[in-house]
């Protein structure tokens, strides 16, 4: 139960007091002033007396709460006694301090001079304690007041409310709305359970079912067609004279949705969508719980908005001749500029062929500059700059240059190959790799290259000149050959 913890001083003396419930009214503080505190300082519980926040302007009851009049756990609530009371409070303490004085003397007679220094000395040394201690009392309320606010905060993180999007929810958390679809629908398969959060979805962006009165939390007549497809038709405020047609068919483990927007004009643009139902939906989708049947609700929200709702939407705008509503052409100049900043050169000389818009945004002289700073730091003094200076041919200049700085710097590690100075021999000419020219003999039934038959051949080897001496390489020594054996 939530309570309401306060600080109320009574004659330079602070005490804690709490006040139960919500919303604590002013009438149930000044009763708890009068039944728990007049008495423990004295005082006449029929006392009337004034409340104060600041000291000096009252509180009037009017019936009002105490947070309609400015007060907070943690503030000082002054008690204003009347001034009668505060004589009587006066001299009873000092009756009794008179009291405490004669005690301590032991009727000893003291000159009226000192006793009026100790009374004034003992008076001033009870006001600075006293003020020592409201000090103290005050931090240690703060403390405290500082602990139950950071509790109060934690309790409300670890009760934290469920989400009101889809865009929002976690593993577990689910929004309102796809519980109470899922409790009015009967799902048989994943493809329903995704099909439902893919309606909850369009509702999110501001599509219309058609087809009858369609209550919040249930799904439109005629959802589920004949085959397992899935039909719904849907209109939108923000597309005149539009009808967005979505048609979801499921194919073995992938739901293929295709949205089709038809105008009066007799425009049609198509969207198609590739989903699958497992990463989705959970195996526990049957169970009586909710929470469990969904999880990664986020990613799927933002597949649905980039790949299906915002096209439809822009094109159908773009068709009537109506401004845009998201995307970066939206965005103010000055914003627009910020971002375009952030991205690379290559990116931007992408984005520049998307429309027009953004094309003449990417040709901003300041854009240019500050890329020209930023990819090369290249600056120039406040008094020597042209207004004519084209930056982006400037920055395609120094562009060049690197790429061509680059590109001779490669060679720099490949220095081409240098002659010997003192030549080398030519390398000997390779063998034939035919047998020589044997003819008869043992080389027709047996013919192997190597070992070489006992016959000489008749000539000599090819690439080889006949040797130059006194006996020759001839069979029949230094007669005559016969020429008949090229024959046999």
């Amino acid at each position: 139960m939530r309570r309401m913890k306060l600080r109320v001083r009574i004659s330079r003396q602070t005490c804690r007091l709490e006040l139960q419930g919500e919303e604590p009214s002013l009438a149930e503080l000044r009763a708890r002033v009068r039944e728990s505190l007049l008495t423990r300082f004295g005082l006449r519980s029929d006392l009337d007396f004034r409340l104060s926040l600041n000291g000096k302007e009252d509180l009037l009851d009017t019936g009002q709460s105490l947070s309609s009049c400015g007060v907070v756990s943690g503030d000082l609530i002054s008690v204003i006694l009347p001034a009668s009371s505060l004589e009587e409070t006066q001299t009873s303490s000092a009756a009794a301090h008179q009291t405490h004085t004669d005690q301590q003397a032991g009727g000893s007679h003291v000159s009226s001079s000192s006793s009026v220094m100790e009374q004034h000395v003992q008076e001033c040394v009870d006001q600075d304690l006293l003020e020592r201690v409201d000090q103290q009392q005050e931090c240690v309320d703060l403390q405290q007041d500082c602990m139950d606010q950071q509790q109060q905060q934690q309790e409300c993180v670890c009760a934290a409310a469920p989400p009101l999007l889809c865009c929002e929810a976690e593993d577990g958390l689910l929004p309102l709305a796809l519980e109470r679809l899922l409790d009015s629908s009967t799902c048989r398969s994943p493809s329903d359970c995704l099909m439902l959060a893919l309606h909850l979805l369009l509702l999110e962006t501001g599509f219309i079912p058609q087809g009858g009165a369609v209550s919040s939390g249930e799904m439109p007549i005629g959802w589920q067609a004949a085959g397992g497809v899935f039909r719904i038709q849907y209109v939108h405020p923000l597309l005149e004279n539009s009808l967005v047609s979505v048609v979801a068919v499921p194919m073995v483990q992938t739901l293929v949705i295709n949205a089709v927007l038809k105008m009066e004009t007799s425009l049609e643009n198509s969207r198609k969508l590739l989903l699958k139902p497992d990463e989705y939906v959970t195996a526990e989708w049957t169970g009586g719980s909710s929470g469990v049947v969904y999880r990664d609700l986020r990613r799927l929200s933002r597949l649905v908005r980039d790949q299906l709702v915002y096209p439809l939407m822009a094109t159908a705008r773009q068709a009537l001749g109506l401004p845009l509503l998201f995307g970066l052409p939206v965005l103010p100049p000055e914003l627009l500029l910020r971002l375009l900043r952030l991205l690379d050169v290559r990116s931007l000389v992408s984005l520049s062929a998307v429309c027009r818009h953004l094309n003449t945004a990417t040709h901003d002289a300041s854009l240019w500059r500050h890329l020209l700073h930023r990819d090369f730091r290249v600056s120039f003094p406040a008094g020597h700059q042209h207004r004519d200076t084209d930056w982006r041919e400037l920055y395609k200049q120094k562009y060049r240059q690197r790429k061509e700085a680059a590109r001779r710097g490669r060679h720099w590690f490949y220095p081409p190959p240098i002659s010997p100075l003192i030549p080398f021999p030519s390398p000997p000419a390779p063998l034939p790799l035919y047998p020589p020219g044997i003819i008869g003999g043992d080389y027709d039934q047996m013919p192997v290259i190597l070992p070489r038959p006992r016959f000489h051949p008749i000539g000599p080897l090819p690439g080889m000149s006949a040797p130059v001496g006194r006996r020759s390489l001839r069979p029949a020594g230094s007669g005559a050959a016969d020429v008949r054996r090229a024959f046999i």
